[in-house]
């Protein structure tokens, strides 16, 4: 079985595939979440911030094969099996059939459109900040479709229901990974 990459080993992979640094910074808004809920839960914090990490692999060179390509990209850097079903697990019912089942994939499914929404909602604050933003701004933003129209609230809302938990605790536990990470995702704003 092949060894857990390495962060370092993760990031390298990472930038080498998305070269864009909007989709670096969501992998890392992603990992910072993944990584928050993994501490939350008890849970292995690497391997839950490896998945978020490389979970968008394939996305921006072969963005119509999403989830299709990653495996392959990822096995050639031998990565664990178990890491790459989590990845691929996130486009369940978009691109994939690979449904989620443990912990680390029902939670990357349900987290990764919400932090384009929560980013978008730090983003129109006049801080520009992640670190003040309420959870009831996002609230307020999701009722709005054409806001963040990119973000798929029913992929959100079906994570949560799979986590068990309410949408504002989904939302509050976001922001709060999130933070971790601000400045290297752009928004610690102006504060």
């Amino acid at each position: 079985m092949p060894a857990t990459p390495t962060r370092e080993e993760a990031w390298k992979l990472l930038t080498e595939y998305v070269p864009s640094d909007n989709l670096q910074r969501h992998a890392l808004a992603v990992e910072a979440v993944m990584r928050y809920l993994a501490r939350k839960a008890g849970e292995d914090e690497e391997q839950w911030g490896l998945i978020g990490l490389v979970h968008d692999v394939d996305y921006e060179l072969y963005p119509e094969e999403h989830c299709k390509r990653a495996p392959e990209i990822l096995r050639q850097h031998d990565w664990p099996e178990e890491l790459i079903r989590a990845v691929v697990s996130h486009g369940w019912g978009i691109c994939t059939d690979v449904e989620p089942v443990s912990a680390a994939e029902k939670t990357l499914f349900a987290i990764d459109e919400l932090t384009g929404l929560v980013a978008a909602a730090a983003l129109v604050r006049p801080s520009r900040s992640i670190l003040d933003l309420p959870v009831k701004s996002v609230l307020k933003k999701w009722k709005d479709k054409a806001f963040a129209a990119g973000a798929d609230r029913s992929v959100i809302e079906k994570g949560a229901a799979m986590l068990g938990v309410e949408l504002a605790e989904l939302i509050a536990d976001c922001i709060e990974g999130m933070k971790t990470q601000a400045e290297a995702i752009g928004l610690k704003g102006n504060l």
